[in-house]
C-alpha cells in the first residue's frame, strides 16, 4: 500500500469526525439545533461560491445573493415548519429581482448580466437545494430528521467506500476530462457501501425505536439519487475549479477543502431526494 495515496488521511478523518458528530448532533437534537447546522452550512456554502466566482473575473453581488439566498432557506424552514403562510414564499421573486435594479448603479462593468447570471447560480446552485431539505425534514408540520439523517450517511458512505477503494484499486478513470484521479473502481466501492447503510437504515430506526419514515424501497431508490447524484455533483464542482484553475473550493475544512467540496454531492442529489419522496 502506498502511504502517498493517504497522505492527508489523518487531518482528513479527524475533520470528518468532528464535522460529522456535530452535524448529527444538530439534527437529531432538535429541528432548532438542525436549522442552525444548516444556516450556517448554507451561509459558507454561499460565501465560497461567490468568492470562486469572483476568483474567475466575474463581479455578482456577493453579499446581496448570500442575503438572498438565506432568504430562500429559513422562509421554506418557517413555512414548512408552518409558523408562517406558504404565501410568504412569493417575497422569493422581488427580492432577488432586486439585483437588476442594484446592477444599475455600478459602474463600469464590462458584462452585468453575466454577473446577474451568477448570482442567480449560486442561488439556485447552492441556496435551493439546502432550502428543499426543509420539506424533506417536515411531515405535516412536524419535524422528522429521518431523511437528511439517513441521506447523509448514505452520502458520507459513498465517499468514504469511493475514496478507499479508489486508492487502492483505482486503474479505470470515470472522468478523466473533469476529474483525473475518480475511478469506476471507486465508484464502485462508493455504490456498495452506500446500498449497504441505505439497506440497513430502516432496521436502524426501528431498533432505536422510531416508525421508519419511508419504506425500505424508498431507501433504496434514495441510496441510488444519492450515488449518481453524488458522483455527478463532485464533477460538476469539480469542472467549476477547473474552469477558474484552483484546486480546492476552500481551506475551512482540513483535508476536505471548503463547504463546496464537502457537499457538493448533497446539492445534486437533494431536489431529486426531494422530488421523488414528494411524488411517490
Amino acid at each position: 500500500m502506498s502511504t502517498g495515496k493517504f497522505s492527508n488521511l489523518i487531518p482528513r478523518l479527524i475533520t470528518a469526525l468532528l464535522g460529522a458528530a456535530g452535524i448529527v448532533f444538530g439534527i437529531v437534537y432538535s429541528e432548532w439545533t438542525y436549522f442552525v447546522v444548516f444556516f450556517i452550512i448554507c451561509m459558507f456554502s454561499l460565501i465560497e461560491f461567490y468568492k470562486l466566482s469572483g476568483l474567475d473575473g466575474m463581479l455578482p453581488q456577493k453579499t446581496f445573493g448570500t442575503i438572498c439566498g438565506l432568504l430562500i432557506f429559513c422562509l421554506s424552514f418557517f413555512i414548512e415548519r408552518g409558523d408562517i403562510s406558504y404565501r410568504y414564499y412569493f417575497l422569493i421573486f422581488p427580492a432577488v429581482s432586486c439585483v437588476y435594479m442594484i446592477k444599475l448603479y455600478k459602474k463600469f462593468e464590462r458584462k452585468p448580466f453575466t454577473n446577474i447570471a451568477y448570482n442567480f447560480l449560486g442561488i439556485f446552485y447552492v441556496a435551493v437545494p439546502f432550502a428543499l431539505l426543509n420539506i424533506a425534514t417536515f411531515e405535516n408540520q412536524v419535524y422528522d430528521y429521518q431523511i437528511i439523517f439517513g441521506s447523509l450517511f448514505i452520502l458520507w458512505a459513498s465517499d468514504t467506500g469511493a475514496y478507499f477503494a479508489g486508492s487502492l484499486f483505482g486503474k479505470r478513470k470515470l472522468f478523466e476530462r473533469i476529474s483525473p484521479k475518480k475511478s469506476w473502481e471507486g465508484f464502485a466501492g462508493g455504490a456498495v457501501l452506500a446500498f449497504a447503510f441505505a439497506y440497513g437504515l430502516p432496521y436502524f430506526f426501528s431498533a432505536i425505536g422510531h416508525e421508519p419514515t419511508i419504506r425500505s424501497w424508498q431507501w433504496m431508490v434514495v441510496g441510488v439519487i444519492i450515488i449518481v447524484g453524488g458522483t455527478f455533483g463532485d464533477l460538476v464542482e469539480s469542472l467549476l475549479k477547473r474552469s477558474i484553475e484552483i484546486k480546492d473550493s476552500g481551506t475551512s475544512l482540513p483535508g476536505h477543502g471548503g463547504f463546496l467540496d464537502r457537499f457538493d454531492g448533497l446539492l445534486i442529489s437533494a431536489p431529486f431526494i426531494v422530488a421523488f419522496l414528494e411524488i411517490f
